[in-house]
């Protein structure tokens, strides 16, 4: 595991201290890094992320304090390293989180290793099984061993459905899916009858494909863009019950508290065998205003922030490294590499768009962006 290069002032603890203290500070923010096990930058990264989300940091204490006699599973773990870090006397150290990661292995075998590991996986991973583990415990149910069955790690490109089981039976929804869950309508319109149907699918993060020299928001209106369907992908409409040419697209019609945005680096390439990494430069803005929404959509003009940003360094899925940027409280941006913590300039944060060249291997790009709705 590696870093490219060192970004930021290079402060040592106790200037950065003296800095952080001049601002103004809430009681409990608190700056600590986390000791990488090995391999686990990719948890870190991912770890830090959501900390400085704030509507996810304050529902999972929250947890702790509802559930101090519960029996021990990943969420619980979650919430006593959330709550060693805000019950610091300091504002800046490191932290070990020994018991997160040996709950994370043994609940999931896929990370009881040392191999690198994908970040967006793991939140992933954790999103679903924070949100599987409240469900069970709302109805009362929990595996043999005393914890809240965890569920699979789902692929990148699929949507889970918060509202249904696998039944399709409606469930109450957690107070992960109010934070984090949106919901796409894949729009159809027949050519023949102009008939438009709809289908809603609820969504936790969003994974959009990349180009060169692009940035998210046209990244955001190509995963939006129209698409025919013709040939042999004509559409059945029953209006007319025949197939027919048709446009689809996909629109957002519930915008999320948190918006976590998954850019697509990694795409497996026939002639290698193996998957390569897209250092595209892509760029993403600190203020975002989404324009891919459906008609119905509830508050289209809802306005995100920049809060944290998880970054790959390497030049390859399976070699490399992550770090996280995040804003705090107080607009101060920091980066967290693992046990080390800067601060950067508001500035710096195009250092992690991306390359203009794909000559260069090796490259610190944004991985996955989370944007928070600005109160």
């Amino acid at each position: 595991m590696f870093r490219l290069k060192k970004l930021g002032m290079g402060n040592n603890a106790s200037q950065l201290e003296k800095e952080l203290g001049a601002e103004p500070i809430s009681a409990n923010e608190r700056y600590y890094g986390l000791v990488n096990f090995g391999n686990t930058c990719y948890c870190n990264s991912v770890l830090q992320a959501l900390y400085f989300c704030r509507p996810f940091r304050e529902r999972v204490l929250q947890y702790r304090v509802e559930n101090k006699r519960a029996k021990e599973n990943l969420l619980s773990c979650l919430s006593d390293l959330f709550f060693n870090i805000v019950s610091q006397k300091k504002k800046l150290g490191t932290i070990a989180p020994k018991k997160f990661i040996a709950r994370l292995r043994k609940e999931n075998e896929a990370f009881d290793n040392f191999m690198q590991q994908d970040a967006h996986e793991f939140l992933n991973y954790l999103l679903n099984y924070i949100g599987d583990t409240l469900q069970a415990e709302k109805a009362g149910l929990n595996s043999p061993n005393g914890t809240s069955a965890p569920s699979k790690p789902l692929p990148a490109v699929e949507f889970r459905n918060g509202g249904l089981n696998s039944n399709g039976e409606k469930v109450d929804l957690t107070w992960i899916h109010e934070i984090f869950q949106g919901t796409l309508t894949n729009e159809t319109k027949c050519l023949n009858c102009e008939t438009v149907s709809s289908k809603d699918e609820d969504f936790l993060d969003l994974s959009v494909d990349i180009d060169q020299h692009t940035s998210l928001s046209a990244c955001l209106r190509g995963f939006s863009s129209t698409e025919t369907l013709s040939s042999e992908q004509k559409y059945f409409c029953e209006t007319c019950c025949a197939k027919q040419e048709a446009t689809k697209c996909m629109r957002l019609k519930k915008l999320p508290k948190i918006l976590a945005i998954h850019l697509k680096r990694f795409k497996y390439v026939d002639q290698l065998s193996r998957y390569t990494k897209l250092s595209y430069r892509v760029v993403f803005p600190l203020e975002l205003r989404l324009f891919n929404t459906s008609n119905d959509c509830l508050n289209p003009e809802k306005l995100y922030d920049l809060v944290a940003v998880v970054v790959h360094c390497g030049s390859g899925p399976n070699r490399g490294h992550y770090i996280s940027i995040v804003k705090t409280s107080n607009n101060v941006w920091l980066l967290f590499d693992d046990d080390v913590v800067e601060r950067i300039e508001p500035s710096a944060v195009e250092d992690f768009y991306g390359l203009t060249s794909d000559l260069q291997k090796n490259s610190e790009t944004g991985y996955i962006l989370f944007y928070q709705t600005r109160e």
